[in-house]
């Protein structure tokens, strides 16, 4: 595979810190002046979450285009067309050139679901910009996508508060 100036990441697993690793890099990614994006395709703009926040100071562009976790949805067929439609606007903002970094923030989910086409997912990789660097974020990254990365890290879970009951909390959580 030839490579490009820019870098894919994928940060997976069934443990905590997925996103919050790709949250990092893109405070990285602005400190050094970078134009970044950040699309979300589970979590809705319903949750105040502090990455939000940080991102709205700093003037970083959040599209947050899901209506939450998949197991509270009234509409999984409307659910579908949302992720579906985040697909549509990362597509479209990765081929404009315009921007140095995208997160696609739990986009694993939407592939896995059959909302997106796992091959427009790596098309789209593959032929992107020479300067646009992705962070993709979620659990169980299709072996495509892997290959399609410059570094894949897997989150292990070894022990987490929820499974003993203990709420997610503001300012570690979300």
């Amino acid at each position: 595979m030839e490579r490009v100036e820019s870098r894919v990441l994928i940060n997976t697993g069934q443990g905590k810190g997925k996103s919050s690793a790709a949250f990092g890099v893109m405070s990285r990614a602005w400190a050094r002046g970078w134009r970044v994006c950040v699309i979300q395709f589970v979590k809705s703009g319903k949750w105040k979450v502090g990455e939000k926040k940080l991102a709205d100071h700093l003037g970083i562009e959040w599209n947050a285009l899901g209506d939450g976790f998949t197991w509270e949805s009234e509409d999984l067929v409307e659910t579908a067309k949302l992720g579906a439609h985040a697909w549509e606007v990362a597509k479209g903002k990765i081929l404009s050139g315009e921007y140095d970094m995208i997160i696609m923030d739990e986009i694993t989910y939407a592939i896995n679901y059959g909302w997106i086409p796992l091959e427009d997912v790596v098309s789209v990789i593959n032929s992107r910009p020479k300067k646009t660097n992705l962070v993709l974020t979620g659990r169980n990254a299709p072996e495509a996508l892997i290959e399609a990365a410059d570094t894949v890290t897997e989150m292990r879970k070894v022990k987490h508060a929820f499974d003993h009951g203990i709420k997610a909390r503001k300012g570690i959580e979300y």
